[in-house]
């Protein structure tokens, strides 16, 4: 089955993010800002990286490699032309990580000191961001899951329905759970920050470091 995230427009996605009663493309922006520069990390892997949202504030004087992953080749495109300031720094690669049984396309990810998954575990479960995790061995981890309010994990908005097909792979993330899951690879859950939005969902940042 085809990955449902390579039918879902880039332009309908961050439509519905930026809309002001679901805020997710401005929190994670600013979310995307401190990651950047919170970690002694000379490159970074950004898994799930879609448009480039929070890119701008990649500094090159830091970075010596950004790695940005997507499932969707029209995203990358599209991050390439917006991102071309970053040329030389910003090397895009298509991966599919729904599952396990797609992992084969993962073992090609080179090594990062620092992997930024934010709003993705939820697309590609427990198991295969251990496995994308032990590939890539980052020393920092830093991520993003959505708390829901009980009305559904996308928020209603006139984009709703364009989300309709991720159903088949959208699981339920806790964050203890994953502290717990990350630890058994050696990895220790080092901050958390909650990030309330305005229909009542909320953000939960997480860091984690290597042991």
């Amino acid at each position: 089955m085809e990955n449902p995230w390579k039918t879902v427009s880039l332009d309908d996605y961050e439509s519905h993010m930026a809309l002001g009663s679901v805020r997710q493309l401005q929190t994670l922006n600013e979310i995307m800002k401190r990651q950047l520069n919170a970690f002694p990390a000379r490159n970074v892997m950004i898994l799930g990286v879609a448009g480039g949202n929070g890119l701008e504030h990649i500094d090159p004087k830091k970075y010596n490699t950004v790695y940005g992953v997507d499932v969707n080749p029209d995203y990358l495109r599209e991050v390439e032309k917006r991102y071309t300031a970053l040329d030389g720094v910003l090397k895009c690669l298509c991966a599919d990580c729904t599952n396990i049984r797609a992992i084969a396309d993962v073992t090609g990810l080179p090594h990062a000191e620092l992997v930024i998954a934010d709003l993705l575990i939820e697309y590609i479960g427990y198991d295969c961001f251990k496995r994308v995790l032990r590939q890539v061995a980052p020393r920092y981890v830093s991520c993003v899951i959505q708390v829901d309010s009980g009305e559904g994990f996308v928020s209603d908005s006139p984009y709703l329905h364009s989300f309709d097909c991720l159903d088949s792979v959208h699981r339920s993330i806790g964050a203890e759970k994953l502290a717990n899951e990350l630890e058994t690879i050696g990895y220790k859950q080092s901050a958390v920050r909650e990030h309330p939005l305005p229909n009542g969902k909320k953000l939960t940042e997480i860091d984690f470091y290597g042991e």
